[in-house]
């Protein structure tokens, strides 16, 4: 970038900046989301909070199907290849 550019759009620097960080945040919330690790981590959670009593089976049952839709809707774990 040069001279005159990075001075002429020194204005917009707030906003790429802003966009930089909304960009970040929606990553991690995707990863947070959407990464099979954390669902599988929260699987765990869920089952052993349902043997506490913590989450009754209606509950548990709810919450599993939802983490296992968000682990399917990533699609096969290998890129889909058919072996």
């Amino acid at each position: 970038m040069g001279l005159f550019t990075g001075l002429a759009t020194l204005p917009l620097a707030p906003v790429r900046g802003v966009v930089w960080i909304a960009e970040r945040i929606h990553d991690e919330a995707h990863r947070q989301l959407y990464d099979p690790e954390v669902i599988k981590q929260r699987l765990e959670e869920v089952a052993e909070a349902r043997e506490n009593g913590e989450l009754t089976e209606e509950e548990a049952a709810r919450e599993e199907d939802e983490l296992v839709r968000r682990l399917m809707s990533q699609g096969p774990p290998d890129g889909g290849l058919e072996v």
